[in-house]
């Protein structure tokens, strides 16, 4: 891995014991430490008290571009133990070496545990930089993974210039418990809860959640889809999870946000936030959006990626986040993995997030097609209701009664009305869902004895050939 800045490098070794965190199953805490002895001199410190190292993850790290005498000579200090473990193993890892297994690693005198139980990993580095610019970067950093809202983990942030007497500033950050799940709970439901509360408080801008623009929880739309392959001896693994959330704020709330026409699309790649590839932004491009009432006008790439929308709904905010991981840590070498099954995935994982929000919010997302039939729902609804309100003959009437669900007393021509086109639309409505599954015939109006065409309807079904799936 190419490692282009002290930023990068400090991110990158954050990324590395979270993950270690999350595979620990338990509490844990992770901690980065920058004390600045003098303004030349930083002094880093990153630990956790997750599953331990297995030092492998320092093996491919270049630093060539940012190693120098005057300012980094290039070598970690790791200390490491594992729960089975009887000692605190320490390590020093020289990384001014080209990167191969025979990399210099020293192996300086352990420590004993005495009996104790417990595991962690600690990383120091001493290196000339402004402390300023990476406590900046650190605290974005670890904003941008309270998206992940994995329970198990606590985050801090501690800060100490020894040149200046009482400037010791800790930042502390926890996941959203407003409401908490087992650590059982899958990572799509974690994600679902995080991307919440980033758009409850409109996009981390706020400290708390703005009470303003969601009143309730029915001003979110929340859907999720999962994609994954085979995990083999070539392949850790990979896994897709896709959370759009569509929020409706109305336009006079003063937090509205002017760009409802745009959409930020927030990427993770191994419980790491980082920009989005140009593969990815190929991907995004050639979703079929027009199939779920969206026109994709263009993808910009401004640092962030950004889907740009030529009609989105009226007063409605969409987000987006996907998070790419591997099943395996640490990951096999990155030259094994290909781009194509991710590219595959994301694709499948973003469309079954939007049948999702289909499925569960009916009269979203329709089609362009299913718009324009609704558009036609009044007038059907209206030439129905006459020849039933028109009709001399009771029993017809009563059968018609019947079958809409009326009782005699509420018989009234708004009433009969409302209630034929309320069920036109929920058919649209529904075909327009089943037509990105299976290849099916329009539903009846009403549930009537329909066993004379069950046979049609299986053939179609057998016909049919699935395009998503919530889980691979």
């Amino acid at each position: 891995m190419e490692i282009s800045s002290t930023s990068k490098l400090c991110l990158h070794l954050i990324s590395c014991a979270f993950q270690r965190c999350r595979l620990s199953q338990q509490l844990c805490r992770l901690s980065a430490v920058l004390k600045s002895p003098s303004p030349s001199i930083l002094q880093i410190s990153i630990s956790d008290t997750g599953i331990g190292s297995c030092l492998e993850e320092f093996q491919d790290l270049n630093c060539s571009s940012i190693i120098s005498a005057e300012f980094w000579d290039g070598i970690l200090s790791v200390k490491t133990t594992a729960i089975c473990d009887d000692e605190i193993y320490h390590y020093h890892f020289n990384l001014r070496e080209n990167i191969s297994s025979s990399r210099t690693l020293t192996r300086l005198p352990s420590n004993p545990k005495n009996g104790l139980k417990f595991s962690g990993t600690e990383i120091c580095l001493s290196i000339s930089e402004s402390i300023d610019v990476l406590v900046s970067e650190i605290n974005h950093f670890f904003q941008k993974m309270m998206i992940l809202n994995s329970p198990n983990i606590a985050i801090e942030l501690l800060i100490e210039r020894e040149d200046i007497p009482g400037s010791r500033c800790e930042n502390v950050f926890l996941a959203n418990r407003s409401n908490p799940g087992p650590l059982s709970t899958s990572n799509v439901e974690f994600l679902k809860s995080g991307l919440e509360d980033y758009v409850l408080k409109h996009g981390n801008s706020l400290t708390q959640k703005c009470s303003t623009c969601f009143a309730t929880s029915e001003c979110l739309k929340v859907g999720s889809g999962i994609a994954c392959s085979t995990e083999s001896h070539k392949s850790s693994g990979l896994m897709m999870e896709v959370v759009i959330i569509i929020s409706e704020i109305e336009s006079t709330c003063p937090c509205f946000r002017e760009c409802s026409s745009k959409t930020e699309v927030l990427y993770f790649k191994d419980f790491t936030p980082c920009s989005i590839s140009h593969s990815t932004l190929n991907v995004l491009s050639t979703i079929d959006w027009k199939s779920y009432g969206l026109t994709l006008e263009n993808v910009v790439d401004q640092g962030v990626c950004v889907l740009e929308w030529e009609d989105s709904p009226s007063h409605s905010q969409i987000d987006m986040v996907l998070h790419c991981y591997h099943k395996q840590y640490p990951m096999l070498p990155l030259g094994r993995h290909k781009t194509q099954p991710e590219r595959h995935l994301i694709k499948k994982a973003v469309k079954a997030a939007l049948n999702n929000l289909k499925e569960k919010h009916p009269g979203i997302l329709l089609s362009a097609h299913a718009l324009k039939i609704c558009s036609h729902a009044p007038d059907l609804a209206r030439s129905i209701a006459g020849l039933i309100l028109s009709s001399n003959d009771p029993d017809f009437q009563g059968e018609c009664f019947s079958l809409l669900g009326l009782q005699s007393r509420e018989i009234g021509a708004d009433v009969v009305e409302d209630c034929i086109q309320e069920k036109i639309v929920s058919v649209i409505e529904m075909n327009d869902r089943k037509s990105r599954q299976r290849k099916v015939v329009a539903p009846f109006l009403f549930e009537d004895d329909c066993d004379q065409d069950s046979n049609y309807q299986d053939k179609e079904y057998e016909e049919g050939e699935d395009e998503f799936s919530y889980v691979d």
